[in-house]
């Protein structure tokens, strides 16, 4: 049985140092960022999003732990925010392990998060997700997510 814990001192730094590595990763990849600047970038933005580490207000660090297995097996962190008129819980970031993916943690976790923000008087979730992660837009839309803007690139052959 998934549940949500809100995460220890230490979960937080291991999850922080994760996530700011692979969110550099993906917007190097995505072509926001150059590969020189990424690391530096990201962590300045979980910095700004979260200057109080998990105590910064209206957001919930949780790590998503699996009583039977009594492990922890993946992360999830959301923000309660004002947007369009109405309260959002906007998730920053949900990742399942790799060695634990596949196994429905990440549709129980997305069902906790709404009932956890529900609570709270959430009337949407919305996240964003990288173009190129195509098995995380799988699950999203197989959750009922629809997208609501869109980016789109098309490469230029250079000019002679």
């Amino acid at each position: 049985m998934l549940s949500l814990h809100p995460m220890t001192p230490e979960s937080f730094q291991r999850f922080l140092q994760h996530s700011v590595t692979t969110y550099a990763a993906g917007n190097v990849r995505s072509g926001r960022w150059t590969a020189e600047e990424a690391q530096e970038r990201s962590a300045a933005e979980f910095q700004t999003l979260l200057p109080e580490g998990p105590a910064t207000p209206d957001n919930f660090c949780f790590d998503l732990h699996d009583a039977d297995r009594h492990q922890d097996v993946g992360v999830l962190w959301y923000k309660l925010l004002q947007r369009g008129g109405q309260q959002i819980a906007f998730v920053y970031e949900i990742e399942v392990g790799a060695e634990h993916r596949r196994r429905g943690y990440a549709r129980e976790a997305f069902r906790l998060l709404e009932h956890h923000a529900a609570e709270r008087g959430a009337t949407a979730v919305q996240l964003h997700v990288f173009g190129h992660n195509h098995p995380a837009r799988a699950l999203y839309e197989g959750l009922g997510f629809e997208p609501v803007s869109i980016t789109m690139q098309r490469e230029l052959k250079p000019v002679r």
